[in-house]
């Protein structure tokens, strides 16, 4: 087999001809991203051939002729030769490695977002007993005095054990004089002892509540004594290198060993954190005795293996919307392998758990005739309306690029994003922050959505998204029929080059903004409702965090509505599965709210795409639905 050789690592691997570059480097333990799935759309896995030969063809068309001529290919779209090969990686492809702090304080509970006149009852529960010493001549096992003890105090129920359990049970029973403490999980049936440690143990008893999201991944330890966080800890979904979006990973799916190579990926994030988390609380991952995990409808077919490629064929049909129960061991979970694991019901192909979680967040949860709105924001834009007599629910294709992707110099809200613009109105030129207050490396989605405000307020943006011509600006330049614009001069950068965007970078916020809009307009148009009737509007994602809500509104992201109706609600995903690893009424109240909704088929209604035409504009074609926006336009022109 033919070695390939990645430079500047030194890195070498043997694998057979006709592999696709993309997987050689894999296989040689070097990260080539690969946003859109490898599919050859995005161009972000470009790579020079130093030496040998290979069939670039398929990289022209994405890549200029000039460009493959020196040697540069696409590695998702150029396949191995039947000779050696050394590739080299270009640094700026390498992933920027910048973590989410393990403070963000998106991902901690917080107690004005925990339901009102809840009861706490966790699914599990650590129990002590003594169990009696055996006797000759009573007949009974070692199995069968723990099961009498439990059932004294738990009445006549039927218990069972793995036989993992069973292995260890006689060395447990006698190693502090038949004192044990026994990990149960209750179900209305029967008890299910998971553990049996000697002593009492009843003080170390723990849970997770697990967030998989499409960009990031979230795992908050749970003190489940006392329903108390002892922290979270989140990182980038180590998939990113394969898709940016669902549909790119469903598309990278589309062969065995990469769904297993995407299952493996997010399974080493999530357990990477629970290693975090738990070391952080003192806490060993065999104490953790159940786990909740939420995620959209995509990311749970690969978490556990399953097929997602029919969640994008018509009709439209998952494997499975509610994942019955399933083992720590057989999910690939680092806890108590004996550990049950609840995942978050979903409603369609792309309404999933996170929604059906973070909704136990909002009003929508409870007993009311008001009418409320749910959005997360996020690479899917996922929204549920309604109140006590109807719940409607839908998702639309946002994209990444509120996470930075689509952006010729985006990037995820890491340290040296700019998230905050300000731009001067006599000459158009900037002024930036990032995070962590170091010279900038690109922007990210909040700092576009600033950008872009801020541009149509000083009159340098015009509505459908073009920058003026008709003054100078020294941030500005024009390069034929587009403009670019310079947020940092080459020198004031972090790179070795300018920070800049162009009138491309600009339509793919607009769409992903109007992919949103729209989608609000269009459920409450089917509810006969318009934006005037909502109570509230709360929304969620990491996103929406960061998100300057005057902004937002500006450039028609969300509707133009009196601001005290908004609520930031932060990661809501993370927040509700922590609910239901403490509360089995919640826990219940979930199941009945998502068999309650009604999924909208979005690309099935021809009223979607109007609706979207009339939103790709800043901040929308009709003004009398952004009266404030126009106001202040008025106040700024005058």
């Amino acid at each position: 087999m033919p070695s390939i050789t990645f430079q500047p690592t030194g890195k070498s691997v043997h694998v057979p001809p006709k592999t696709e570059l993309v997987d050689a480097a894999r296989s040689a333990g070097v990260e080539i991203e690969s946003p859109c799935g490898g599919k050859g759309t995005c161009g972000k896995c470009i790579v020079r051939i130093v030496s040998g030969r290979v069939d670039a063809s398929a990289s022209l068309g994405m890549l200029p002729a000039t460009a493959v001529a020196d040697g540069y290919v696409l590695a998702c779209r150029t396949r191995v030769p039947e000779a050696d090969l050394t590739v080299e990686i270009p640094e700026s492809l390498g992933r920027d490695g910048a973590r989410i702090s393990a403070g963000d304080e998106s991902t901690l509970v917080r107690g004005d977002l925990l339901p009102r006149n809840w009861e706490y009852d966790t699914l599990s529960v650590k129990w002590c007993v003594a169990v009696p010493a055996p006797r000759r001549e009573d007949g009974l096992s070692d199995l069968d005095r723990l099961t009498h003890r439990i059932q004294k105090d738990w009445g006549p129920v039927e218990l069972d054990y793995p036989l993992s359990v069973i292995r260890k049970l006689a060395e447990e029973l006698r190693a502090q004089a038949g004192v044990v403490t026994v990990t149960l999980i209750r179900t209305p049936e029967r008890i299910h002892v998971i553990r049996v440690e000697p002593g009492d143990q009843t003080t170390r008893h723990y849970g997770i509540a697990v967030d998989v999201g499409t960009t990031t991944v979230s795992v908050q330890l749970v003190n489940l004594n006392l329903a108390a966080s002892e922290g979270t800890r989140s990182d980038y979904n180590d998939q990113i290198a394969c898709g940016l979006d669902v549909i790119s990973r469903i598309n990278y799916a589309r062969r065995a060993d990469r769904l297993a190579e995407l299952r493996q990926r997010v399974l080493a994030t999530v357990n990477r954190l629970v290693v975090q988390v738990a070391e952080a609380g003192g806490v060993a991952p065999a104490d953790i005795g159940n786990a909740v995990v939420s995620g959209n409808t995509t990311m749970v077919h690969l978490l556990l293996g399953l097929p997602p490629e029919y969640i994008r064929l018509e009709p439209y049909t998952p494997t499975v919307l509610e994942v019955p129960y399933l083992t720590a061991s057989e999910v690939g979970l680092g806890i108590n392998p004996e550990s049950w694991i609840y995942f978050s019901p979903g409603v369609g192909s792309y309404v999933g758990g996170d929604i059906t979680a973070g909704m136990l967040c909002t009003d929508l949860a409870t007993d009311t005739a008001d009418v409320n709105l749910f959005i997360d924001i996020g690479t899917n834009g996922e929204l549920v309306v309604g109140n006590n007599e109807f719940l409607l629910t839908c998702a639309c294709s946002a994209g990444p690029a509120f996470e930075g992707g689509g952006i010729g110099c985006g990037m995820r809200a890491a340290l040296g994003a700019i998230e905050r613009v300000e731009v001067d109105p006599a000459t158009g030129v900037p002024l930036c922050w990032t995070i962590g207050n170091v010279r900038p490396k690109g922007i990210c989605g909040s700092g576009m959505i600033a950008l872009l405000a801020d541009l149509l307020r000083t009159g340098w943006l015009d509505a459908a998204g073009k920058f003026e011509r008709s003054r100078p600006s020294p941030a500005i330049r024009i390069e034929g029929r587009h403009a670019r614009y310079t947020l940092a001069p080459e020198g004031e950068s972090g790179l070795a080059k300018a920070i800049t965007i162009d009138e491309v970078d600009i339509e793919n916020i607009i769409r992903a903004k109007a992919a949103i809009y729209a989608a609000c307009a269009l459920l409450l148009e089917h509810a006969g409702l318009t934006f005037g009737d909502l109570a509230n509007v709360y929304i969620g994602g990491g996103f929406g965090r960061f998100l300057n809500l005057e902004k937002a509104v500006m450039i028609g992201l969300v509707p133009d509505l009196p601001r005290e109706k908004f609520h930031y609600i932060g990661n809501s995903s993370l927040m509700g599965s922590y609910i239901v690893l403490v509360s089995q009424d919640y826990r219940q109240r979930q199941l009945d709210l998502a068999r309650r909704m009604t999924y909208v088929d979005l690309s099935s209604d021809p009223k979607y795409m109007d609706q979207y035409t009339s939103a790709l504009f800043l901040p929308h074609t009709d003004p009398d639905q952004f009266p404030s926006v126009h106001s202040l336009m008025r106040k700024c022109k005058a």
